[in-house]
């Protein structure tokens, strides 16, 4: 059984869910890639999704740059391997689609990272955002692009918006 809940956020709602296994989704109010919620989806309580919103909101107001919990994300293998290398890339930290290809051993496969990427189910967590393109421009982002300049900002990867005297 996978549990949900809808949390608020700086963001806009995020859809949270888990199972026993851990942490199963993190999904923006229009997801680019809508997960299919299956009859096993209930709404409830479950202590991952308890210790997730914890962490966001530590995360938001700055005090968190490491998620510790239980992930439990389904895709293909090399999926699953784009996840797990984004899962590298270090708070206030940017990388192009180029270095995440040769960081997964996959040089000449930017497109298929970038699918993978672009499909990862537990973003700020698994932090898709710190993608960019190679001339350091923000490319899309399931959560719109808003939100991911927001998300970089916050970390500090990008100087704020209003910043008229960027360090």
């Amino acid at each position: 059984m996978i549990i949900h809940t809808t949390i608020d956020s700086p963001v806009g709602p995020l859809l949270l869910a888990a199972d026993d296994e851990g942490l199963r989704l993190i999904e923006f109010r229009d997801p680019r890639h809508p997960m299919a919620k299956l009859d096993q989806w209930q709404a409830g309580d479950h202590a991952t999704l308890r210790e997730t919103r914890k962490q966001l909101r530590a995360y938001f107001s700055g005090e968190l740059r490491d998620f510790d919990l239980p992930l439990a994300p389904q895709g293909t293998e090399f999926q699953q391997k784009v996840w797990h290398t984004l899962a590298g890339i270090g708070y206030g930290e940017t990388i192009s689609y180029a270095e995440l290809a040769r960081r997964v051993e996959k040089p000449t496969a930017m497109r298929a990272v970038g699918a993978a990427n672009g499909r990862n189910p537990l973003p700020i967590v698994l932090p898709c955002h710190r993608v960019i393109g190679a001339d350091g421009s923000l490319t899309g982002f399931g959560g719109g692009l808003p939100t991911k300049r927001f998300l970089l900002e916050l970390e500090g990867a990008l100087p704020r918006a209003n910043d008229l005297f960027p360090l």
